[in-house]
């Protein structure tokens, strides 16, 4: 009677395991995973071509803060406050700046998700950055 009794347990315990094990890897955590970190600085040129329009390029990757008819970062946020000589103009009053911006970014999609806290630099600390060189192309003229 045993042997009847043993065999129909064991499948079960084992089928219960194997459910546990496939809800907890099955379980999604925040929006993009591993790929959301906490709040970060990053460095770069910060780019405004034109209404709706924003980026920060740095020395890892294009960082979307905004893209006209898509993506936007939620929330409000204090845009970076350049004295005069840190901005330069490209297409009437946008253009872009060198600035450092606290924020939490998705890997994943290079979109910022969020920022805490923003502060111009001067042009020449993000000119002098040999990594910020291959993003001259995409500030304009």
């Amino acid at each position: 009677m045993k042997k009847n009794v043993t065999k129909p347990i064991s499948l079960v315990v084992c089928y219960l395991l194997l459910a546990a094990a496939v809800a907890v890897c099955g379980q999604s955590g925040p929006a993009g995973g591993a790929a959301v970190k906490q709040f970060e600085t990053r460095c770069g040129w910060f780019s405004n071509p034109t209404p709706a329009n924003i980026w920060l390029y740095d020395r890892e990757a294009e960082w979307t803060i905004g893209a006209q008819g898509g993506y936007q970062v939620e929330g409000d946020w204090d845009w970076p406050s350049f004295k005069d000589g840190q901005w330069t103009e490209t297409n009437g009053r946008y253009g872009y700046g060198c600035a450092c911006m606290r924020l939490r970014v998705d890997r994943r999609t290079r979109e910022v998700l969020e920022i805490k806290s923003v502060r111009a630099r001067p042009l020449a600390a993000c000119r002098r950055d040999p990594s910020l060189k291959k993003w001259k192309r995409y500030l304009g003229p």
